[in-house]
């Protein structure tokens, strides 16, 4: 029931391509994980806008787009990381959005790997 609510909103609509939202990076060297992105897609009737994204460390710097996302096209929200620390990675990165099929608007993204 809960699906077909969202479903049938009107406003804009964030619909992200990563599984989970997720990028894994498994096992990697420090040199590896520097950089990733996420693909969206506005999959609303009205523009989406990425009012705010942040990540829970401060290695992790995060790029969304200033300018609305129309109905039907893509955005992507890229992070760049420096000095990882060496051992297992679990972070998580918030966006907030004018989305009506996410609660609030919010949505988490998360990176996660082991940095050797």
């Amino acid at each position: 029931m809960l699906s077909t609510a969202a479903f049938c909103q009107k406003g804009a609509k964030i619909e992200f391509s990563s599984p989970e939202n997720t990028i894994d990076y498994g096992q990697v060297s420090k040199a590896e994980i520097t950089e990733g992105v996420f693909e969206f897609k506005n999959t609303g009737d009205e523009p989406l806008l990425i009012t705010g994204a942040e990540s829970t460390a401060s290695y992790i710097v995060v790029t969304k787009p200033s300018m609305a996302i129309m109905p039907g096209k893509k955005g992507k929200i890229s992070i760049k990381c420096s000095n990882i620390p060496a051992g297992p990675v679990r972070k998580t990165i918030i966006v907030e959005s004018n989305a009506v099929n996410q609660p609030g608007g919010r949505v988490g993204l998360k990176i996660k790997g082991e940095v050797l």
